[in-house]
């Protein structure tokens, strides 16, 4: 206490006298350069803070455009697959307007594959449409392509479509070019095989099989496939051809269900009748 007392007087007196100046003068002087070190950090380290605040916004932005981003790209693929989906349904409906010669009386509904067969001895696939929707056993199926098979199992709500190239899947049929006729026959593991085919005339391959309509178990004039292979031997009444669907398979995501069709009773094997030059 005694010492800033003596302290303040000194000042007070050095104040009166006017030397006080002189002193801080010289206190500034020496105090000027760590000042200014002083003063200089202290503005690097606000604009540094500054920085910090200005990255942080920038971050959350950054992160805020991104996730408008990833919404977007969602958004846009999801419009593509719609547009493609449409697409495909349009191309069902317009099946039997572009393909004239096709008797569709009306009365198609589309469904929606919902599975698939899960072995190699039988080819089928399920769709989202049943007996509520009004689909009944028998009911030919097809799609912008081509011939799918035929249902052959009904639930409330879902069908069990056979395909045409299933063993147990027997199909009416007629080669475009020469006319002949015969029976198209599913094979395990392979394309399905055209049999009953009158001997004497040449059958070519790349020639497109047809349904014929004969029996009444499909409509006429639906593509099935195309020939690959003719398999004829001069002793044997028939001559065989190999027949590659039109229609791929392990693609399919919609088929046409023709329910204005009225078929015979379906019996899964049996439903074909050859050409009546069979003996």
């Amino acid at each position: 206490m005694i010492i800033l007392v003596l302290v303040a007087v000194l000042l007070m007196a050095l104040q009166q006298t006017g030397r006080l100046g002189t002193i801080e003068g010289a206190v500034a002087l020496v105090m000027s350069p760590g000042q200014l070190g002083l003063s200089s950090i202290t503005d690097r380290v606000v604009q540094t803070v500054g920085a910090l605040g200005s990255f942080q916004v920038l971050q959350e932005r950054t992160a805020e455009l991104e996730s408008i981003n990833r919404s977007l790209l969602a958004e846009n693929l999801r419009l593509q697959e719609i547009e493609r989906e449409n697409q495909r349904l349009r191309e069902l409906l317009a099946f039997g307007e572009t393909r004239p010669s096709i008797e569709l009386r009306g009365g198609q509904i589309i469904a929606r594959v919902i599975g698939r067969d899960s072995n190699n001895f039988l080819n089928f696939v399920m769709v989202d449409l049943g007996s509520r929707h009004g689909i009944e056993v028998g009911m030919p199926v097809l799609n912008n392509e081509g011939l799918v098979g035929r249902v052959s199992e009904v639930t409330n709500a879902s069908s069990k479509i056979l395909l045409i190239s299933d063993p147990l899947s027997t199909v009416n049929a007629i080669l475009q070019s020469s006319r002949l006729t015969g029976v198209v026959n599913g094979v395990v593991g392979d394309n399905p095989v055209m049999g009953f085919i009158p001997q004497g005339t040449l059958v070519g391959v790349g020639e497109v099989v047809l349904s014929s309509g004969m029996g009444g178990n499909f409509p006429k004039g639906i593509p099935i496939g195309q020939v690959i292979e003719v398999r004829q031997r001069d002793f044997e009444v028939f001559q065989e051809a190999v027949v590659r669907p039109i229609v791929d398979f392990d693609r399919l995501e919609f088929v046409l269900i023709v329910t204005s069709f009225d078929p015979l009773e379906f019996v899964p094997g049996l439903d074909a009748v050859p050409d009546a030059t069979t003996p």
